[in-house]
């Protein structure tokens, strides 16, 4: 289903970009953190993350989209036996339309400041030696814009998502399957602050994602909650750069039940182990231009 549904996606983002930017901003960054963790895998694998953000307004709404390149250590194999460690590439777009651009009308109203409609897609592929995901989801819903400073979104998604594992294990690949159609409660927020004068931001995004049903191999799904989320102080006047333009900080995620994998105290048949819930410190750098 969702290889026919992605020309439609891809249509729709091509029609925004054709629109000129209100504002935007682009960034590169650089993750590292030692405490990272998969489903039927270990809890301390290392990971260098290089990231492209892209975040715009335009006339009807707004664009975000990023990419990572996730390069782990061995402790998250490449292939069954390997010590190279597993490459990852996770895609992320999300267009919001405004209601109150494309109509008109105000939707303020307490502390909501305006309301739209989220579409978007993930897509990742990765080379491990147990699952080398496939994964493609594409997601649609309300989104709540609260009156804060800086921004805060809270969407209500309904997500489809397929995948096509293949395992180096035993040299089998899986074709692909659609998970049942299930609901998410996501989160993402920037929000300026000072603490003696020091410009810091309080950044990040938090998903609670419903179980998608029997996954493709006839296991239950749980439900799974990610939250990442970072402290970032804004160095750019300490090298004589603009505001925002090179900012540094720290980061933490807690990532329950990963990739809808129950967490079970040991690995087994069917069982996930304690890799399936990550609490992950890493340090963070960003460069915007």
């Amino acid at each position: 289903m969702h290889h026919k549904l992605a020309p439609i996606v891809l249509a729709a983002v091509a029609a925004t970009a054709a629109h000129a930017a209100d504002w935007s901003d682009t960034s590169l960054s650089f993750r590292h953190g030692s405490k990272f963790a998969e489903p039927f895998g270990s809890t301390e694998i290392t990971k260098n993350i290089y990231g492209l953000t892209h975040a715009s307004g335009y006339k009807y709404g707004s664009n975000f989209f990023n990419v990572d390149l996730l390069l782990s250590n061995k402790n998250d194999p490449s292939s069954a036996g390997s010590t190279d460690g597993a490459r990852e590439v996770y895609v992320v777009y999300r267009n919001t339309v405004d209601l109150e651009k494309v109509t008109g009308k105000s939707f303020k109203s307490g502390v909501v400041r305006g309301l739209g409609v989220t579409a978007g897609f993930d897509f990742n592929t990765k080379t491990d030696a147990g699952y080398n995901s496939k994964k493609e989801m594409l997601v649609v819903g309300p989104t709540l814009m609260l009156d804060v400073p800086g921004f805060l979104n809270v969407s209500l998604l309904a997500l489809a998502e397929s995948n096509a594992p293949y395992s180096t294990f035993t040299s089998t690949a899986t074709p692909r399957y659609s998970y049942d159609t299930h609901p998410m409660i996501g989160l993402a927020w920037g929000i300026p602050f000072s603490v003696a004068s020091v410009p810091l931001s309080f950044e990040g995004f938090a998903n609670f994602i419903a179980a998608k049903g029997k996954n493709e191999f006839g296991g239950d799904t749980a439900a799974e909650t990610n939250i990442d989320m970072q402290v970032m102080y804004d160095m750019s006047a300490a090298v004589n750069a603009s505001k925002n333009t090179l900012k540094v900080g720290v980061e933490y995620q807690y990532w329950k039940n990963k990739f809808g994998n129950p967490t079970t105290a040991a690995i087994g048949a069917g069982q996930a182990g304690p890799g399936a819930t990550a609490k992950t410190p890493m340090l963070r750098a960003e460069y915007h231009f």
